[in-house]
């Protein structure tokens, strides 16, 4: 077993003074790691019912396509606004340092279907919080919300307290 927590760099002060960046590229290109990050994401969803599984950009993507693949489900991304070609829907949010609108295309999701949301990190929320908003407002239900980091400081679980919601390792004030 790899310690995913010990994979994962730190960058100060990025991408403004005061931030502490977890960037999670360094466990995705550990192989061992990065493989084992998807297969204990997938554990979480044991029981859960999905018919799809949707990844917020951009390294939600990188986790939510292969857990997709491997659970034999649609992936929907979720993008920035401005990005998807066909007719979207959009949700706006606040992030630790900014605000930020994101979008899913209207026939990507149906009323009553199963999704998984998927992120690489929970920080404030925010983009979680829309992401459910989104997935809402075209009648799907949120089954479970997974991210690889948490950072609890930032009490990013309030804005989805409705919500399943797991994460594989934390940092708390670290």
């Amino acid at each position: 077993m790899v310690d995913i927590k010990s994979l994962i760099r730190t960058i100060e002060n990025y991408p403004k003074e005061g931030i502490m960046f977890r960037d999670v590229t360094t466990l995705f290109k550990d192989a061992e790691g990065f493989s084992q990050t998807i297969d204990e994401l997938i554990s979480k969803l044991e029981g859960v019912p999905v018919d799809a599984v949707l990844g917020t950009e951009s390294r939600g993507f990188m986790l939510a396509a292969p857990i997709a693949y491997a659970l034999k489900k649609p992936f929907i991304p979720i993008r920035k606004a401005g990005k998807l070609p066909g007719e979207t829907i959009r949700e706006s949010y606040d992030l630790e340092y900014g605000s930020a609108e994101i979008e899913v295309h209207k026939d990507a999701i149906t009323s009553g279907m199963n999704l998984v949301i998927i992120d690489d990190l929970m920080a404030t929320g925010g983009t979680m919080a829309a992401s459910v908003k989104l997935v809402e407002k075209l009648g799907a239900k949120v089954q479970k919300i997974l991210c690889v980091i948490e950072l609890p400081e930032l009490k990013g679980r309030e804005l989805i307290k409705d919500y399943d919601f797991s994460s594989l390792v934390s940092f708390d004030g670290e």
